[in-house]
């Protein structure tokens, strides 16, 4: 196992420390490679990623979408056809310009997201309306040269694993229902991995570069900061018309169709570290876990009963569950140690006495309980309702803390004093999301912005008869800010 690695904070104490430890520690990746906001993924980090990855992607396929892959090069030429979409992306793309010595005759962008280089492409697949509906997502690395501090899997310069999502429909009103089926997907997804969130629709002067707008899925992680965990655009036909997708109708007339996309990547992981993990390391939701349950046989000098039924055990398991023996040659404690770390769900014991009574003790992850079982043909169905016991409780308690930091106020005044005076009894933690009623418009929202010196999130419809946190209007909406990773 090598030099074993501790914890040194309580989670509370000091969260981004925290975090970077956990990571350190339970192998997720490793932060050295000589680049900041790039990193390598370690075998048991990227085999968590890839099983969270496949949910997404079986969720997408039962959906109608279908994979393919796009070049990681766009032209100048290319990138720069949708102004809006060149203005909010060009400052944060990797440009090339030169191969060896010599200057290359157009630039190359690295791809940062892809609706350029999709839709340059589908302008030469639509031709009628036959062509229509697309449901396309591909898996692929993007590059954004964040100036912001990195994070390991919640802000970086190479997202490894980009899932995105995109659509081409005839009409408006389709493309709509697409977006709502786009946010059940994400729901559904969010829920699996036991994450609590908001679905927020971003204000129009925060709305994705060349979108009409966009729903953002909103977490808040331990130190009350707001993390955007993916988002469900309505591009309308802002890139249909710049890039010239066009299809004939029954009327033989040219119309430009409606677009949407919607992407996650490797930071809704990150979020199940945050969120989850305690002072002991990482307690991952089982169906992602990359061991979902770990025998550890206890044994004596010259007695090897345990470690015999424990890989008798394992191949009765390993038919259904994500099984991992450690005989290593290190204490139990150790071993106990490094699989709480690692946030394996269910940890079964097997000692003498195991072997002697004829059953396995097994103690839960989320919550450290411990059972003893009896080592029969239902053993099987028995820790399968443990998995469960073990997602409920994770869920139940990260919803608990969420709803802890939604923070609602009626008027500009108390917000205020609520964010001032929080850091001023601790500087370490952020104030979640801060929501006041708001009428709905530009203008409003963005003094509310400006006063708070904190960034608007996305708003949601209420039935509250509120009235606007600026203006005394009618209130239509909460409008909630928070500062962000």
């Amino acid at each position: 196992m090598g030099k074993k690695q501790t914890i040194h904070i309580r989670k509370s104490d000091d969260f981004p420390f925290w975090y970077n430890e956990v990571i350190k520690v339970a192998d997720i990746v490793d932060t050295r490679y000589p680049l900041k906001g790039c990193h390598v993924w370690k075998p048991y980090g990227y085999k968590a990623l890839k099983l969270m990855m496949a949910l997404m992607e079986r969720e997408l396929e039962e959906n109608g979408h279908e994979e393919a892959y796009f070049p990681s090069l766009i032209p100048m030429s290319v990138f720069s056809k949708e102004a809006d979409f060149l203005q909010g992306f060009g400052g944060e793309s990797l440009r090339i310009t030169h191969v060896g010595e010599k200057k290359l005759k157009e630039e190359l962008i690295l791809r940062p997201t892809s609706e350029t280089v999709m839709y340059e492409m589908f302008s030469l697949w639509i031709k009628g309306k036959k062509d229509l509906p697309i449901r396309i997502y591909q898996t692929v690395n993007v590059f954004r040269y964040e100036t912001k501090q990195t994070r390991p899997l919640l802000r970086v310069r190479e997202i490894v694993k980009f899932k995105e999502a995109h659509t081409i429909h005839a009409t408006y009103e389709e493309a709509e229902k697409q977006v709502e089926a786009a946010k059940q997907i994400y729901a559904k997804f969010f829920n699996m991995m036991l994450l609590p969130y908001k679905v927020l629709k971003t204000p129009s002067w925060d709305t994705f570069a060349g979108a009409e707008y966009n729903f953002d899925f909103i977490t808040v992680l331990p130190d009350g900061k707001a993390l955007e965990l993916g988002s469900v655009i309505n591009l309308g036909q802002k890139f249909a018309k710049a890039f010239n997708i066009q299809f004939m109708d029954e009327e033989g007339k040219m119309r430009h169709p409606y677009q949407t996309c919607y992407g996650i990547s490797e930071r809704s992981l990150g979020a199940v570290i945050a969120i989850h993990g305690d002072d002991k390391g990482i307690r991952f939701p089982s169906c992602i876990a990359p061991i979902q349950v770990v025998i550890v046989p206890i044994i004596r000098k010259g007695n090897d009963e345990p470690i015999l039924m424990a890989k008798n055990l394992e191949k009765i398991l390993k038919k259904i569950l994500r099984v991992k023996i450690d005989d290593s040659d290190v204490s139990p404690g150790e071993k106990f140690y490094l699989w709480e770390a690692k946030g394996v769900p269910l940890r079964i014991e097997i000692g003498q006495r195991e072997v002697e009574e004829n059953n396995v003790v097994v103690v839960i992850r989320a919550n450290s309980e411990r059972k003893v079982l009896p080592l029969d043909e239902h053993l099987s169905g028995r820790l399968l309702a443990l998995l469960k016991e073990h997602d409920g409780y994770l869920l139940r308690e990260a919803q608990e803390r969420f709803n802890k930091e939604i923070h609602r106020f009626t008027t500009l005044g108390e917000g205020k004093e609520y964010v001032l005076g929080l850091g001023a009894r601790d500087e370490r933690k952020q104030p979640g999301l801060v929501g006041f009623g708001w009428c709905g418009e530009q203008n409003c929202g963005r003094v509310i912005e400006k006063s708070l010196e904190m960034p608007a999130l996305g708003y949601e419809k209420i039935k509250d008869n509120l009235t606007c946190a600026y203006c005394g209007k009618r209130a239509m909406h909460i409008l909630y800010f928070g500062r962000t990773y």
